[in-house]
């Protein structure tokens, strides 16, 4: 069950294939399409889907790059017309989706769970407009607007493997066994994740002890580095970036001190030979499903739409080729139960020890 990108791609084919082809590609400024004044019916009626990106570059390696890809693949096969607006801070979120919604966007999706309190607030305003919001529980959107819907992932479930194939590299390697973890801000979308990565590892290496860091930052790759180093001196063998761009950084000090490391939401295998595998999150999957729900009326607000490895919504990256064959069998094995429900109860809190 590892070939989690070409299974998303099998995904695809479930959905209504696309009417026709008038959308256009995104802008990341803030230059607004112009207005049509004339066409035929189907240009009228064109979608107009507007996505607001988290703090950080839109090329991210992470949930903005994903979060844009799925836009863009809108685009081209259901013929959407798409734009992009970066978000340069917080305070630039109301504003944003405020300006979209007045110009007539049909949907409105925000990347992130920073954006949780600005969708709440605008989307109360603009009733008539959908929004989505990934990473957010729609109970929790400030006003709980029936014009939401919340984009959820078990991330505890792809943990639970990159933890169990962490501690199975650790038993092999001399000495104590040691893991560790970066995140960004102390968030549930970052707590699921390594509340499994620990509950994996520690099923794999019993004895296996997790040291934890937050950054406080998303996109600062040198604190996230600086965090990795001190932590490797501690003994890790293996560290998970749950810190979006700023976890490159303790990617790259694993690579530095010849190290296992571990990607976050997209597949991060292309920056070394160090990566031994990366906790993926079809964000853009999420993205893309959501349009094509509000085209064939099945969008529906007030509640939450949520992806674990038995919808595909989540899933390991490549593995490295240096992993045990038997090691990638016992992940599989492992993988096929949780989506199954023979293994259930996957902690979703980071608890003390």
């Amino acid at each position: 069950m590892l070939g989690y990108t070409s299974r998303l791609l099998l995904l695809a084919l479930l959905v209504l294939t696309a009417a026709a082809a008038a959308g256009c590609g995104s802008d990341a400024d803030e230059a607004a399409a112009p207005p049509t004044t004339a066409g035929t019916d189907a240009a009228e009626e064109q979608l107009k889907v507007g996505l607001i990106t988290d703090l950080g570059q839109l090329d991210d390696d992470g949930f903005n790059e994903l979060a844009f890809k799925g836009l863009t693949r809108a685009e081209k096969e259901l013929g959407v017309e798409g734009r992009v607006i970066e978000s340069a801070s917080a305070a630039d979120y109301v504003p944003n989706m405020t300006s979209l919604a007045r110009k007539g966007y049909d949907l409105i999706i925000g990347v992130g769970f920073s954006q949780g309190d600005a969708i709440g607030r605008v989307a109360q305003r603009f009733p008539e407009v959908s929004f989505a919001i990934i990473d957010v529980d729609q109970a929790f959107v400030p006003g709980k607007p029936d014009n939401v819907q919340g984009l959820l992932f078990r991330e505890e479930e792809v943990g639970y493997l990159v933890g169990y194939l962490a501690g199975l590299a650790e038993k092999r390697r001399a000495g104590a066994d040691v893991i560790s973890a970066v995140g960004g801000m102390k968030e549930p979308p970052v707590d699921r994740f390594i509340a499994g990565y620990r509950a994996g590892a520690e099923k794999a290496a019993p004895k296996v002890k997790l040291l934890l860091d937050y950054s406080q930052d998303w996109d600062d790759q040198a604190k996230c580095k600086e965090l990795a180093l001190n932590q490797i001196a501690r003994g890790s063998g293996v560290v998970f970036q749950v810190a979006g761009g700023c976890g490159l950084g303790a990617l790259n000090a694993a690579g530095e001190r010849k190290r296992w490391g571990i990607g976050v939401d997209a597949d991060q295998s292309h920056l070394g030979a160090h990566i031994l595998t990366s906790a993926q999150k079809g964000v853009d999957a999420a993205v893309f499903l959501t349009i094509q729900r509000l085209l064939d009326g099945s969008f529906e607000g007030g509640g939450n739409s949520t992806f674990g490895l038995k919808e595909e919504g989540v899933g390991l990256g490549r593995v490295s080729a240096k992993v045990p064959e038997a090691d990638v069998d016992e992940v599989e094995r492992i993988e096929q139960q949780i989506a199954e429900g023979e293994i259930a109860g996957i902690p979703t809190e980071v608890t003390a020890g």
